[in-house]
Order: structure tokens, then sequence, then C-alpha cells
């Protein structure tokens, strides 16, 4: 038996040392994304109400999932999870693969997302114009196994967007996008905001805000929109995690079939379900009044913006909300932007568009 051991393990320092370098430089030569005050009509003024948006299109690849993919890759990093040479996975087929496509770009490594057959050409696209590849699966509730077993057989490294966005950001700080929101909220009119309205896909942006709400110490209430066919809501409603839809979300990057663990119930103060054609007609209006195409889940997060807005203006008290243009609706011009996919899916936002329009013009909400 031996008197003693040396043992070195884990991958070489340098080349881990110089992979944060390279996304810490990545970040600094990138501005933060802009705070937005959105037009609202002359009976906002004579509410004092305010809806600032916060403009995450403005990313590298487009999409809030830049941090997300930013902080999943630094939390693999630092972890010792990915070295050189490592093959990364994620189950994705939208914004979080592209912009992890993209940062697997960066540092020199081969990436594969894993998603269902019936993946759009589009989102097929974009993800291999960042250098990813796609994988495919039959069912979309196959991806979790399938990533994971990819990973086993490449002896890659799974980032599971949906168990670790909620523990990858800091949520104290550390430009983070809560803090982001705030520094720039510091001198308008209502610097604390009133309600943050997100929605949640893995719930890693939900968290972060309502965590650092706290910790702050604010005021601030966080409000999250979700679609029909999350299980997100009906967990939240009954108090019940195990809930499973057993059915996709139709408005790409929010909704899920099942509760991710990334979600966390507790920090949220207030849960909204948007009904899939009223996201579609705010999409459209919200596209309308900026003059440029935004995603639907941004339009989940304009309705319930507008719906929280029409309930201060009955209350007769001034203050903001503050919510997010989470991606561009460029992406989904064949689709969202499209009558004939739109019927198809059937989804008919002209009732909700009448409900938009009388918002507009009144403040009131019907």
């Amino acid at each position: 038996m031996s008197a003693g051991g040396d043992i070195a393990c884990g991958g070489p320092r340098d080349w881990v040392d110089n992979a944060v370098r390279l996304i810490e430089a990545d970040a600094r030569r990138s501005a933060d994304t802009h705070l937005l005050r959105y037009p609202l009509p002359s009976w906002a003024d004579e509410f004092d109400v305010q809806l600032y948006l916060k403009d995450e299109t403005t990313h590298i690849t487009g999409s809030l999932k830049h941090r997300l993919a930013r902080s999943l890759f630094l939390y693999a990093l630092c972890n010792g999870w990915i070295g050189e040479g490592t093959t990364v996975i994620e189950a994705s087929s939208g914004s979080t693969a592209v912009s992890e496509a993209y940062f697997a770009a960066l540092l020199g490594l081969p990436f594969i997302a894993v998603m269902p057959s019936s993946t759009s050409p589009a989102k097929i696209a974009l993800i291999e114009s960042q250098g990813g590849r796609c994988h495919f699966v039959t069912e979309s509730a196959q991806v979790y196994a399938e990533a994971e077993r990819l990973a086993e057989q490449t002896g890659g490294h799974y980032l599971d967007q949906f168990t670790h966005a909620e523990r990858a950001t800091d949520w104290r700080g550390n430009n983070n996008i809560a803090e982001s929101i705030f520094d720039q909220m510091y001198q308008e009119a209502h610097p604390v905001p009133d309600w943050i309205v997100v929605g949640a896909g893995t719930g890693g942006t939900s968290a972060t805000i309502g965590r650092y709400l706290r910790y702050r110490r604010h005021r601030t209430r966080l409000c999250v929109v979700d679609p029909e066919n999350s299980a997100f809501f009906p967990s939240y409603a009954h108090h019940d995690p195990h809930v499973q839809t057993g059915a996709s979300s139709r408005i790409e990057g929010i909704g899920r079939p099942r509760v991710e663990p990334s979600f966390l119930p507790g920090v949220v103060d207030r849960m909204m379900i948007v009904p899939d054609s009223a996201s579609v007609a705010a999409a459209q209006h919200v596209g309308a009044v900026l003059n440029r195409r935004v995603g639907p889940s941004t339009g989940t997060n304009i309705w319930g913006a507008f719906k929280l807005l029409a309930e201060m203006v009955a209350q007769r008290r001034g203050g903001s909300v503050v919510t997010l243009l989470a991606d561009s609706g460029d992406r989904y011009a064949d689709t969202y932007f499209d009558s004939e996919w739109l019927a198809s899916h059937g989804l008919n936002p002209s009732e909700s568009a009448s409900v938009l329009a009388q918002f507009e013009s009144s403040g009131r909400w019907v």
C-alpha cells in the first residue's frame, strides 16, 4: 500500500481561463440593451402612467436568450463541465439554441441542438448560421432524454437550460437583467416600477428578477404571463409542481408542457394566462405602433402589461410598468405574421385586437 500519492484531476486551466476571457470580452464589446418608453396615448399623461420595454432584440444573437446562453456557458466552464474540445448539447429548437451556438463557435466547440423533426426550416437555418448542428427526434417530449444520451455518447456536456437557468445567473447583481432595468429607470418619473411583466420558458428570467426584487427590497411586483397549454399557470394556481399538460405551447419561447426545475413560483407575485390569439394580436399591434415586428412572446408580455396599466388607470394610481421585447418578429414572418398560417393553427387575433384598440383609445380594459 502506497504511503502517499499526488493526483491532478480536471481539465487544463489555461484553456478554461481563456474561454472565460473570450466570453467576458465579448460582453464588454456589447453595450447594454435599450430601455424604450412605449408611446402610450394622451390619457397616460392624465393618469400619470408609463410603460417601458427592455429591448432584448439588440443582443448580437437577437433575443433575451443571449443572456441565458452566456450565463450557462460561464456556469459550465467554472464548474469544470466544459473543456477544450467538449461537444456542447442543448434541448432547444429556438432562440436559446441560436445563442448557445454562437457562444460555442466563439470558443471553438461543436454544438448540437436537439429538437423535434417538425421544427421549421427557418429556425433550423438560424441555428446552423451560428455554426450549430441540429439533431431531430420524433416527439417534443423526447428532447431531454436524447440530449442526455448524446452527451454520454460524445463525452460532451448537456447544458440543460431548463434545470440550470435559475442558478446560472447571479440574481444579486453582476449586470443581470433586473439590475440593468433599475439602473436605466433611475431618472424616470416613477423609477421603481409597480410591475415587471415577463413570460416563462425555462423560468430563469422570472427567477432572477423575483429574487433581485426581494434582495433589493423593491416594492415592485413580478407578474408572469403564460400562454395556453402551459403547465406553469395551473401549477402556480394549484400549488402543484407536477402538472403536465400533454401539449406544447403555440407561443414560441414561452410556456412548457411540464413545470421546469428553474421555475420558482415563490418569487412570483401574480400569474396571468393569456390566450394565444391575444398574444398574436398584441404582437401585431405593438409592431404597428413601433414600426417593427416583435415576436409572439413579446405579445404575451404586452397583453399582460396593458391589462395591469388599465387596472392602475381604473384605480387612478400613477406609476410605471416594465416588460420585455424578447425577440424580433422578423423570425416569424412566415408564421405569426402570416394570415394563412394563423388560420391553419386556429388563431384568430381579430377579437383580441378590438380589446387592444379600446385600451389604446381610453385606457380601459374590456
